[in-house]
Order: structure tokens, then C-alpha cells, then sequence
């Protein structure tokens, strides 16, 4: 690493406490002197953690590939046909790659990111990715006070064009939703009252019966977002503990808005009790627990939500490749769909903006098995 790489790899320690990076010398690399000086920027600007993230990853990715393709560091702004030559190596058709070996990503480009680990799968990527390097690229040539060509109708038609040619099933962030029956098992691998069980019971619990919070809102949950509220009345036993969530932040929200969730009975008294144990009365709810018992002050990083939910999953005798944390907001729509709940009701606990995206998951539960589905 030469002197203005590791200048880099140190600008880059400095804004690790709001993006951490976890290959820093190899982004020290990649990125420019301009590059580190926008993701600054970004960070005092108050930028999400998480979008930093993947605003950074995107911006190695494609600094790595413009390198591997054109021999050439990635041009400010980029012209239309770079933009073009980037969709045609990623959205290609592997029925006509069989008999052209030249078309989509030359092997010698696949070989290159493949080598610094920047491309794991066989394939072309997911549409859904390519448009989210293209706009995050767009993002970054905006705000270098510049213009790009990412609107332009070729860049769109070819986008278009290249999907239409090759039909693929998306895919679930979660192959399977953690519905009420799956929650069960994995709950039952909480069974003691040592701080792990404890903490990991109330995380599934809260992370469930909130609407499905995404992990990163799971990991990011501190204490001053919790507010006690009057217990519910039932007829058929004592009252049930109830307990307010101030959203803050969201992926879909700035936190201007005062968005709560609520909890009560079982998820409440599962989050009051490792609250307890651990010792915790402000700051991060969830935490890191050492090997000998010591409950950190730093809290959980989004990762380890999903972490969890797959360890637990494999305790439970499940395919642990099968869920993760995103199952849990999935499940809680498909579980609410399974009961009756009206969706208008399930996503003012789920908070979800969209009612296309919300009914995904709902209608996933009930079509299978209804009447449209059974008219012979």
C-alpha cells in the first residue's frame, strides 16, 4: 500500500464508527481521493448507516468493475456508453451465453472480481441490483454537482429490454416467512434464563410482534424509544403489560414523523426480562454477550440479528439457509393474513408505505388456498 492508499485507508478509520467497513484496505484501493470526500460528506450529513453501506459497496463494486472492463479508473461523470457496456455485462442471457462465450461479462472481467471477491454467484445479476448500483452511481455523480446520462432513453430501453429477455423468479430476502408456528420452535430453543436464551427470546419476540422491524431497527433499538403504556384489559385473565415503540429513523421514514408500534403481553414481559438481567436501563436494548457472561455496552450490529435467527432456527432442527431475519417481518404479514387480520390493520403495525409491497406477503397466505384457486 503506498502513501496516499494508506492516507485513504485512514480517512477511511475516520468514519468507521458511522460506516463500519470491514475490508478497508482493499477499499483503500479502490476508491479516490474524491470518493472518500463524498462518503465524509455523507456522514455529516447524517446519511443512515445502512444506505452508506450500500452506497459504499456499490461504489467498490463498480470502481473494481470499470478497472476490470476499461483498464481505466471510473470517469466522473460516466458517459451513456459506459452506463450501457455496465448493463450489458450484468444483465445477460445464459441461454445465449451457452452458445456465445463473448456475450455478456467477458471472462477475463469475471475472473478479475471474482479474484477480489466482489462476485460470488454463477450468473447474471438480479435486475434489482443492477438498477440499485445505477442509482446509487446516479446519486454519486449528483452529488458531485454533475451531470449524468442515467435517465437517457437507451440506458432505460436496454434495462427493459434485457429483463423482458430473460424471465426470472424473484426471490424472497427470506426463503420462508417465520410464521406463528416456525416463532414457536424457535422460541423454544430459548428455554433458559441465562442472558443469551433471555436475549434472544426477547429479540424474535419484539422483532415479531412489533410488525416485523427489520433487523436494522431491531439492532438499533435503544431504551429512550420505549414508552410504558396502561395495560390492556382481557375478559379472560389479568390485564396484559403494554409497552410504545417510537419508531425514530426507518429505511422509509427521516424520523420527523412520529411513527409507534406497539407490543403487549408475552413480547413485553420477554423484553422487560432480559432488560433486567442484563442490567439495562438506557442506551442500546440489545447487546453483545461475552463468552463469560459480560453484556457489552456496544449494541448488536444488524448482521447478528440475522445471525441469530438462523442459529436458532438450526437449535430448532430447521434448514437454517431457509430464514433469516427478514422471515420475521414476512412472517408477521403471513401470520396476520393466516388469522383474518385486515390488511389495512397488520400494516399500521408493520408500517409499511406500500400496499402493493404489504400484500405480497398477505396474499402469498390466502391465495393458495382460496377459492380462485379451486374453481375446478
Amino acid at each position: 500500500m503506498n502513501d496516499a492508499q494508506l492516507a485513504r485507508a485512514v480517512e477511511l478509520d475516520t468514519i468507521a464508527a458511522v460506516l463500519p467497513i470491514d475490508r478497508r484496505d482493499e477499499l483503500a484501493e479502490l476508491l479516490t481521493d474524491s470518493d472518500i470526500e463524498t462518503l465524509r460528506h455523507l456522514v455529516n450529513e447524517g446519511m443512515g448507516a445502512n444506505t452508506l453501506r450500500a452506497i459504499t459497496s456499490d461504489l467498490a463494486y463498480i470502481e473494481a468493475w470499470a478497472l476490470a472492463a476499461t483498464k481505466r479508473s471510473l470517469p466522473w461523470p460516466a458517459p451513456e456508453a459506459l452506463l450501457l457496456k455496465f448493463v450489458a455485462q450484468h444483465l445477460w442471457d445464459p441461454q445465449k451465453r451457452a452458445t456465445d462465450p463473448d456475450h455478456g461479462m467477458p471472462a477475463d472481467v469475471d475472473d478479475n472480481l471474482r479474484s477480489q471477491g466482489f462476485l460470488k454467484s454463477i450468473g447474471p445479476h438480479a435486475p434489482s441490483t443492477v438498477r440499485r448500483r445505477l442509482a446509487n452511481w446516479s446519486t454519486l455523480t449528483k452529488w458531485r454537482g454533475l451531470d449524468g446520462a442515467f435517465a437517457s432513453p437507451p440506458l432505460k430501453s436496454a434495462i427493459r429490454l434485457a429483463v423482458r429477455a430473460v424471465p426470472r423468479k424473484r426471490g424472497r430476502k427470506s426463503a420462508k416467512a417465520v410464521t406463528g408456528d416456525v416463532l414457536a420452535k424457535l422460541l423454544a430453543t430459548c428455554a433458559t434464563e441465562n442472558l443469551r436464551d433471555l436475549r434472544d427470546r426477547a429479540i424474535l419476540m419484539v422483532g415479531f410482534a412489533s410488525g416485523g422491524r427489520r433487523r436494522s431497527e431491531i439492532a438499533g433499538l435503544r431504551v429512550e424509544q420505549l414508552a410504558a403504556e396502561p395495560p390492556i384489559d382481557v375478559a379472560d385473565g389479568p390485564p396484559l403489560p403494554s409497552l410504545a415503540i417510537h419508531l425514530g429513523r426507518t429505511k422509509t421514514t427521516s424520523g420527523e414523523e412520529d411513527d409507534v408500534v406497539y407490543l403487549t403481553g408475552r413480547p413485553v414481559e420477554a423484553l422487560h426480562a432480559w432488560l433486567a438481567a442484563a442490567k439495562i436501563e438506557s442506551g442500546s436494548v440489545f447487546r453483545r454477550i461475552a463468552r463469560w457472561g459480560t453484556v457489552s455496552r456496544r449494541e448488536l450490529d444488524p448482521q447478528s440479528i440475522n445471525l441469530i435467527v438462523k442459529q436458532r432456527a438450526e437449535m430448532a432442527g430447521l434448514d437454517s439457509g431457509e430464514f433469516s431475519a427478514h422471515g420475521l417481518r414476512s412472517g408477521y404479514l403471513t401470520e396476520a393474513a393466516n388469522r383474518g387480520i385486515p390488511l389495512p390493520e397488520a400494516m399500521e403495525q408493520s408500517r409499511h408505505r406500500s400496499v402493493q409491497q404489504a400484500s405480497s406477503y398477505y396474499n402469498s397466505a390466502t391465495r393458495r388456498s382460496g377459492r380462485a384457486a379451486r374453481l375446478i
